[in-house]
């Protein structure tokens, strides 16, 4: 099965700017959350978004080159396989064809009313491959 792609349109806003002229680091993490959840929102059906919630468990991250204000910045996520109530995403952040940081990370799908992991249904991870 081939992922289906989901590309994240970034504004990098004068907030994301650190004391050194760049996107700061932490703010990366943010933007694979919001890309990560855009995802999901994207290609879910509406009852299973509004059924569950998504924690990030772990993220690894690789940086590659500084982003700055003004830059035209691009979060594409691939979700790369689901096991039990865990999901592992990559997601590269690019400027144009410049990658500027290479993101690992897993996921925990929560009952949006028990908030306790849950396992979604076969149909559900279908719709993002």
């Amino acid at each position: 099965m081939t992922a289906i792609p989901h590309a994240y349109p970034i504004d990098v806003a004068p907030s994301d700017i650190d004391s050194m002229g760049h996107v700061n680091n932490a703010r990366y993490l943010s933007w694979v959350q919001d890309a990560v959840v855009s995802h999901w929102q994207r290609l879910a059906p509406a009852e299973a978004v509004a059924a569950h919630l998504w924690v990030a468990l772990r993220h690894e991250i690789t940086y590659r080159k500084p982003a700055f204000l003004e830059d035209e910045v691009i979060a594409t996520v691939i979700l790369e396989k689901v096991q039990g109530a865990r999901a592992f995403y990559e997601t590269v952040i690019r400027r144009g064809e410049e990658v500027l940081a290479e993101v690992k990370s897993s996921w925990c799908c929560l009952d949006a009313e028990t908030m306790k992991p849950a396992r979604l249904a076969r149909s559900v991870v279908e719709r993002f491959f």
